[in-house]
């Protein structure tokens, strides 16, 4: 479990595909810290480390991991939003992050309001999945909370700490976001389909 609280962000420095799948070299500081077998979000993704030298690490992203996400569009030289899964006694800073992304969106627009960003996204309302006014919703792995809460769309505000910390700071217009949904918010709604 995670808490879409971003440690650090990795560079890209490898892509290699194996059969349908796509193996990324990422340099972090974290690469240290990290152990073979142990989860990490990258940009939202729940994805395992398979291999450690010096600066970098590995990991593998599967063809459905990639269908349903960002990372089949990452290139060397991208870099990615990392989070180590939440240790027990640690404090509950975001919200409940699975590392399983439900979909992507795409961003519609940014604002400089000289102080914070505002960024705004759509979504194919095809799925069930919804925002709800100051919900939380997790955005590359970013713990966020929405605004202008819309049925395909929302806005999200930016505080100068997450731009300059996150990759937030190179998002544009038309670039694609990996988007999960709030798992309480799944579960009601799913509950409540049930009743109709």
């Amino acid at each position: 479990m995670f808490t879409g609280i971003i440690e650090t962000t990795g560079l890209v420095s490898g892509i290699e595909r194996a059969g349908t799948n796509l193996t990324f070299t990422i340099e972090s500081s974290l690469a240290a810290e990290l152990k073979v077998d142990q989860s990490v979000s990258h940009n939202g993704v729940c994805l395992t480390v398979t291999g450690i030298k010096g600066n970098s690490y590995t990991v593998t992203a599967v063809d459905e991991t990639l269908k349903k996400t960002n990372l089949g569009q990452i290139r060397p030289g991208d870099r990615l939003n990392l989070e180590r899964c939440m240790p027990a006694n640690g404090r509950f800073d975001g919200h409940i992050v699975q590392g399983h992304v439900d979909q992507t969106g795409v961003c519609t627009a940014v604002q400089d309001m000289d102080g914070s960003w505002l960024f705004d996204f759509e979504y194919a309302n095809t799925t069930d999945n919804v925002t709800v006014e100051k919900g939380s919703i997790c955005i590359n792995g970013v713990s966020l909370t929405v605004f202008n809460s819309q049925p395909n769309g929302f806005r999200v505000t930016i505080i100068p700490y997450t731009y300059e910390h996150t990759n937030f700071r190179e998002l544009k217009v038309g670039d694609t976001v990996n988007l999960e949904f709030d798992i309480v918010g799944k579960y009601l709604k799913k509950m409540l389909a049930g009743y109709r």
